[in-house]
């Protein structure tokens, strides 16, 4: 089975978007749910995903396993944690034990009408 480009995208988003304040998710758990889901992807596919189409969803909310950012949005990042309340470790990193919050199972969305699932 191919991945639909679009469909993956507008998951991940999805997925992002359901990040409650002061918590955060891994690539690695939105790569799982969607995985589950359209059958394929993985943690460095979501970070693509993010970095081209994530500007309008709370970025800062999808962290690395040990939750760490890439350095280049470190500082933003940071500021929104701050203002948000997520806990942090003395390090500056997020404290991923005590913020993670894992993704609920993403639904199948219906067919279009005249084609069966299989077709969509």
């Amino acid at each position: 089975m191919s991945l639909d480009h679009e469909e993956y995208v507008e998951r991940v988003l999805e997925c992002v978007e359901q990040v409650p304040r002061g918590r955060v998710t891994t690539y690695g758990a939105i790569a799982e749910v969607v995985g589950e889901l359209l059958g394929g992807g993985g943690p460095r596919l979501v970070g693509s995903t993010m970095a081209a189409h994530g500007g309008p969803v709370p970025w800062w909310r999808v962290v690395r396993a040990d939750g760490s950012l890439p350095d280049s949005h470190q500082d933003e990042a940071r500021q929104r944690y701050l203002e948000e309340g997520t806990p942090l470790r003395p390090s500056g990193s997020v404290d991923i034990k005590r913020a993670s919050w894992r993704p609920p199972a993403l639904r199948a969305r219906p067919a279009p009408a005249g084609r069966s699932p299989r077709e969509a």
